[in-house]
């Protein structure tokens, strides 16, 4: 019997249920269960930095650089906006709108350069650069909050209309357009701060359905195999089944009486059916199988 689950389709399904419940261990699962993780941390990051007062930035750069430690720390930037080096990020989506993202370098009063993000502004459903309003002049004080650098990206940057637009808010490829030895990560001005715009909405501390689809992801990954389990059980059952009505049916024809016999008959098949359905069901429903095979008898 157990030869028969080495068919094509039985060897298959458990193929597919191995490498199915495999990769919702190892891979969708803990895909889901991590961004759940991460963003718990940035949760807490942010209460904790609207829990504490602004710190100087310069006591944050180690080497020129945020770690992630530090993300979403707030921050106060002391010195002035380079606003000849402005450039804009291009087309980048705020709240499902599409906007020009303005980013502006800031000399800090340790020498230091920042790249810091004042804001956007809506596109107005063009690719024209709306008005953008200009920076404070001298020298200012203002908070934001640190944040690490986005990847260089694969698209070039270009000039457009008087800026020069990027697709990433990367410092190092921003210095290398402007000449500024940025350092490595920039700064998201709050609102209601000098040379704000629009302030980048800060997210919602909100947890998400993470958790629950790995969970799901875990609860898939066993029940597949158990519900393959189920399906080997249940055919080896029904295999069963068949087995012992033959075997019934078999018995039955060897004891019929001499007289009754007619296996020899062509239609032997068609008798051996009727006797079956009248021992198993009677006589409540007619038997045409019967009726049949009596005709037989009687030609």
């Amino acid at each position: 019997m157990w030869r028969k689950f080495l068919s094509p389709g039985w060897v298959l399904a458990c193929v597919f249920i191995i490498i199915f419940s495999y990769f919702a261990f190892t891979l969708l699962a803990p895909w889901q269960l991590n961004k759940d993780e991460a963003i718990v941390e940035r949760n807490h990051q942010i209460e904790a930095a609207y829990e504490a007062d602004p710190v100087p930035v310069q006591g944050l750069l180690d080497d020129a650089t945020f770690t992630e430690d530090e993300q979403w720390t707030r921050v106060v930037l002391e010195g002035e906006f380079l606003t000849d080096d402005e450039v804009l990020l291009r087309l980048r989506p705020v709240e499902n709108t599409n906007t020009y993202q303005v980013l502006t370098p800031f000399r800090l009063d340790s020498g230091d350069v920042v790249l810091v993000n004042r804001g956007y502004v809506p596109t107005g459903g063009s690719n024209t650069v709306p008005e953008i309003p200009a920076a404070p002049q001298g020298r200012v004080s203002t908070v934001g909050m640190a944040q690490l650098p986005e990847g260089r990206g694969d698209r070039a940057p270009l000039n457009e209309q008087g800026y020069t637009h990027v697709y990433t808010m990367n410092p190092e490829l921003i210095g290398e357009l402007t000449g500024e030895q940025l350092v490595d990560g920039y700064v998201q001005l709050n609102s209601d701060q000098p040379g704000v715009i629009n302030a980048i909405p800060i997210p919602m501390l909100e947890r998400g359905s993470h958790l629950s689809y790995g969970f799901q992801w875990l609860t898939f990954g066993v029940m597949a195999p158990l519900g393959f389990l189920y399906f080997i059980v249940s055919e080896v059952r029904e295999r069963r089944r068949v087995r012992e009505e033959d075997r019934e049916m078999d018995e039955e024809m060897t004891s019929a009486p001499e007289e009754e016999d007619l296996s020899t008959h062509p239609d032997a098949k068609v008798v051996q059916r009727s006797r079956t359905v009248r021992d198993r069901y009677g006589d409540a429903n007619t038997d045409h199988y019967s009726k049949y095979a009596k005709r037989l008898r009687e030609r």
